[in-house]
């Protein structure tokens, strides 16, 4: 490979074997290639790039377009089934959370097990182990073995080190989307300086970080690559495949969905339109919001045996669901969940976070109902519809986190909990300043 090259990928494929059956592995171990008891799923397929020196690249695609495979192939971590990788430099990754940890060592010890695979000797973590542990912040837990941390605490012991190792390139994986608000931002700090000297590779679902931090992106789609080029070319026409797609579904929600709704509604399906066309004296300071339709398969969530979110939309004065707002118009979230035991407490809430994680706003239901909780049976249809005026945003993507609960505000369980129910991109910054902008009911200056 050329020295010019950081990283050199050609005709890079990988297959896993998939057996419905366990007996299946050894019948195929028996026949010694003479049949074949396995399905092949090829995770990827002729992926061809070059990452030069000092160059940031972003990958995105949506769940299972092979970006992790990518990863873990370049790291080392897995073997190619066809093709090459070449490259050239110290690689600190950042994947799965824990990977490289033995959860029985304490943190100390796996900071100097992990930083001798990535060539350090005893003396030189010995010089850095200070720094780690400061960066890492997670105080006498250093000296605690790490199957007791949370997914939080691996995430800064995991970074930590390998902000410590002199990498010529950086992996980092969505790992950081587990990180509380103030050391994700710490996180991204130390990536856009390392990205001045040093070569970046950044996987996200979030485009506007992908914009921010790379020069280019990859574009990853069941496998093949879709589009290479600038950040911002393949992020937008990423966005609008999504955009395309979910628009041109007849079918947003599935058969059990609409029938569940029309149980709970009793009336037709909802009518999503545009509500651009209800401002007409529009303006390049106004703040468009697109809303993504609700796909609860590409949600990451925990719970749902007892009760389960099966719709979250946005919605009109009208109730009619929203694909299109426009910031400092008045619209309501609806959540609607189906019952699987009876509940007596029930609690439905919801969280608007950013790009970062931070939690921009939310609320729940529990003060409203306190005095009288709303008790479901079995099978049920519970919604919650929450009005409020939509916060003029700043330029990026947000997402909208929704959860079930049962209890009080104090003491409750939760049912189900819905990382990003909702996606949604504000596609112009509002003359408003910082993170969202409030409307002004008004505004006055006055002379003494």
């Amino acid at each position: 490979m050329s020295s010019d090259l950081a990283i050199h990928v050609d005709n890079l494929s990988k297959c896993y074997h998939i057996y419905d059956k366990p007996r299946d592995r050894l019948l195929q171990m028996l026949a010694r290639g003479r049949k074949q008891f396995f399905r092949e799923f090829w995770a990827l397929r002729d992926v061809a790039f070059e990452i030069k020196p000092g160059e940031a690249v972003g990958i995105i695609g949506r769940n299972g377009s092979g970006k992790s495979t990518l990863l873990q192939l370049i790291c080392g971590t897995l073997n190619p089934t066809v093709g090459n990788i070449q490259v050239n430099g110290r690689v600190a990754a950042l994947l799965e959370l824990g990977a490289g940890f033995n959860p029985e060592f304490t943190g100390r010890e796996n900071v100097y097990m992990a930083a001798s695979l990535y060539g350090l000797s005893s003396q030189q973590v010995d010089e850095r182990f200070d720094n780690i542990a400061a960066f890492a912040d997670i105080g006498d837990f250093i000296d605690q073995p790490v199957k007791v941390y949370s997914s939080g605490m691996y995430v800064r012991l995991a970074f930590a080190l390998i902000a410590h190792v002199d990498a010529d390139i950086l992996v980092v994986d969505e790992a950081l989307a587990v990180g509380d608000a103030l050391f994700t931002q710490k996180c991204m700090r130390f990536i856009r300086k390392f990205r001045e000297e040093h070569s970046l590779l950044f996987v996200s679902h979030d485009t506007a970080s992908v914009i921010s931090l790379c020069d280019r992106a990859i574009w990853l789609n069941q496998g093949l690559i879709k589009q290479i080029g600038p950040s911002k070319k393949v992020c937008d026409a990423y966005l609008n495949s999504l955009f395309e797609a979910q628009d041109a579904s007849t079918d947003a929600l599935s058969e059990d969905s609409d029938a569940l709704r029309a149980k709970r509604l009793g009336r037709d399906e909802l009518v999503w339109r545009d509500q651009r066309s209800d401002f007409v004296n529009a303006s390049t300071a106004r703040n468009d919001i697109e809303v993504f339709k609700f796909e609860p398969n590409d949600s990451p969530d925990f719970g749902g045996e007892e009760a389960r979110i099966v719709n979250v939309l946005m919605l009109d004065s009208n109730g009619n669901a929203l694909n299109w707002i426009v910031g400092g118009e008045k619209v309501s979230l609806r959540v609607d969940v189906q019952t699987n035991k009876d509940l007596a407490s029930p609690i439905i809430g919801f969280f608007i976070r950013d790009h970062l994680g931070q939690t921009l706003f939310g609320d729940n239901t529990y003060l409203s109902y306190q005095e009288k909780p709303c008790a479901a049976k079995a099978g049920d249809i519970i919604t919650a519809e929450f009005e409020f005026y939509m916060p003029w945003l700043a330029k990026g993507d947000y997402v909208i986190l929704a959860a079930i609960a049962e209890g009080s505000q104090a003491d409750h369980r939760q049912l189900h909990w819905l990382h990003d129910a909702l996606v949604f991109r504000s596609h112009h910054t509002p003359v408003s300043t910082g993170i969202l902008g409030i409307p002004m009911t008004d505004i006055r200056l006055y002379h003494d």
